[in-house]
């Protein structure tokens, strides 16, 4: 990897997204065991828009609440400090995915729906092997490919050589991405996630989400994102021009568990996962 450049876009790129002062308040508000729900709600009334969107992602049916979620203490008394802190970030980078990405023959609003897909699938797939952090899962997925927001760009100018090296070289746009660019978008997201101040865990399953072999923190985090992200494809939710090329690893499977039959089943009830659209309409 050319780590000097992949450093000086990183720490150059105008667009590189930093978190608001206030999602960071947030954050260590929900991180603290001393914060009251009262600190989260007056920190989170500040803010109109991000208000309307917590409670419009907490009332959306994944979530499973049968009846109106009305406030933010309300919210936070049935989600948890967690839950609030992701669908938080869910927000804030809803802001950052809704752009059209030419490189990736991503239109307006595709990489946040494949995102959050992604996000939801992940976190049911917490659940279901017993992972004690669903929604860490659920943020792993939701920024697995942050990266292509910062590296579009670049994919851009190199577009018609990266596509030729996938059609011709059969390789992966990802392995094309490497040998044209040096670097890939996961690595991209993991110098974001790192420069977000995220756990070492996250940053790992942001930046090896498509190789989870070499894990090395939490082969199962990373396993549970990969596998999501693989899903996610297999459902054609905003198919890019890089859908096509990813395969489920061995090893994550494995490392789940999981038989193909248990895959042929996940990708089925995923189906019933994504048809909320207030999951998606932030």
């Amino acid at each position: 990897m050319n780590d000097t450049r992949l450093e000086h876009i990183v720490g150059k790129v105008k667009d590189i997204p930093m978190l608001p002062d206030r999602i960071n308040r947030i954050i260590k508000i929900t991180e603290d065991p001393d914060s009251t729900i009262e600190d989260l709600e007056k920190e989170i009334l500040l803010d109109q828009s991000l208000t309307s969107k917590i409670l419009r992602l907490a009332n959306s049916t994944h979530y499973g609440y049968p009846r109106k979620i009305n406030t933010i203490s309300q919210a936070t008394i049935l989600l948890g400090f967690k839950t609030i802190k992701s669908i938080v970030l869910a927000s804030t980078v809803s802001k950052m995915m809704v752009k059209e990405l030419k490189g990736y023959g991503l239109g307006k609003n595709d990489l946040w729906t494949q995102s959050q897909t992604c996000a939801i699938i992940s976190r049911y797939i917490a659940k279901d092997v017993g992972f004690n952090g669903p929604e860490t899962a659920y943020i792993g997925g939701l920024l697995r490919d942050i990266g292509k927001t910062i590296l579009n760009y670049y994919v851009e100018k190199e577009y018609n050589a990266i596509t030729n090296r996938v059609q011709f070289g059969k390789v992966s746009f990802l392995e094309a991405e490497e040998e044209i660019l040096g670097f890939n978008h996961a690595q991209v997201g993991e110098k974001i996630a790192e420069r977000w101040n995220f756990p070492q865990e996250l940053v790992e399953a942001i930046g090896l989400h498509h190789n989870p072999e070499t894990s090395t923190i939490d082969p199962k985090l990373v396993s549970i994102v990969h596998i999501a992200d693989s899903i996610t494809m297999m459902l054609g939710i905003s198919i890019g021009a890089d859908g096509l090329t990813y395969n489920f690893s061995p090893f994550a499977l494995h490392s789940l568990n999981y038989s193909t039959q248990d895959i042929e089943q996940l990708i089925s009830q995923s189906y019933d996962l994504i048809i909320d659209k207030d999951s998606f309409n932030l």
